[in-house]
């Protein structure tokens, strides 16, 4: 299990090494953001391919990882591509200054982001590494299950979202409708759905600790780069936030409050 680890660890160190050239050349350190699901579809289609044999479970998560991946790719390519740089990075250049941002985003951006998809994609090692025979159990069923919950809040998140700000009149307004109706944050709920989706299917295969993955990708998105920041501008950019926060569950999904 080291050992498939450490090699999918050298690939993405060389290709968030490559990437992070391109945003050099560009000026434009947002494209690592379109390499956040990819990275994991790479890592898990090595590891599928360099731990024996395609057992169902493998294969299925296979699918599965590679759904999730492809989509957020899609999604963020057609919301990011021609916006220019994010306003985080911009602020980043600013505060560190451009002359040095350049190198100084390798480390604070790219590796960064190259080491937390070897952590969170700890649950996939597992499941691969650890599956020995052809036989599911009650557990992968419940982590189809699970995953496809995930996937429908978050991909059904963005869509609701994206229509919702293609209409000029809505602007400044706050979307309370369909299931931004019962969580404030239905794709990231959603994004922890299917990682824990994922850390089932490895307790499934025999591997337990690698579900700190999973733990670690919910603590990002509530904690660090999701709820926390997204709520801290909202709060201050649309008033009529305040109110949707006495009514609506910020996380786990639930029926809004009278």
């Amino acid at each position: 299990m080291l050992t498939l680890f450490i090699k999918a660890l050298l690939i993405v160190f060389i290709l968030v090494t490559l990437i992070w050239g391109l945003s050099v050349i560009i000026k434009n350190v947002s494209i690592v953001d379109l390499f956040w699901g990819m990275g994991f579809v790479i890592v898990n289609a090595f590891y599928f391919c360099n731990s024996g044999d395609f057992f169902p479970r493998k294969i299925l998560l296979l699918v599965l990882v590679t759904l999730w991946g492809l989509r957020l790719f899609i999604y963020l390519s057609w919301r990011n591509i021609g916006k220019g740089e994010d306003f985080r990075y911009q602020e980043f250049r600013r505060k560190y200054g451009a002359e040095r941002y350049w190198w100084f985003s390798y480390f604070q951006v790219f590796l960064l982001q190259g080491v937390f998809i070897m952590f969170v994609s700890l649950p996939l090692l597992g499941a691969h590494s650890q599956t020995g025979s052809d036989g599911l159990n009650w557990m992968d069923y419940l982590g189809i299950v699970v995953f496809i919950i995930g996937f429908a809040f978050e991909a059904g998140g963005d869509y609701q979202l994206a229509r919702f700000k293609h209409n000029p009149n809505n602007k400044d307004k706050v979307l309370n409708t369909g299931f931004w109706k019962y969580t404030r944050h239905p794709n990231y709920f959603g994004d922890s759905a299917v990682w824990w989706s994922f850390g089932i299917f490895s307790i499934a295969a025999g591997s337990y600790w690698t579900v700190i993955g999973s733990l670690f990708m919910t603590l990002l998105i509530i904690k660090v780069s999701g709820v926390a920041l997204l709520e801290k501008s909202l709060n201050v950019t649309r008033p009529q936030y305040r109110d949707y926060i006495q009514k609506t569950n910020s996380f786990f999904p639930w029926f809004p409050k009278k």
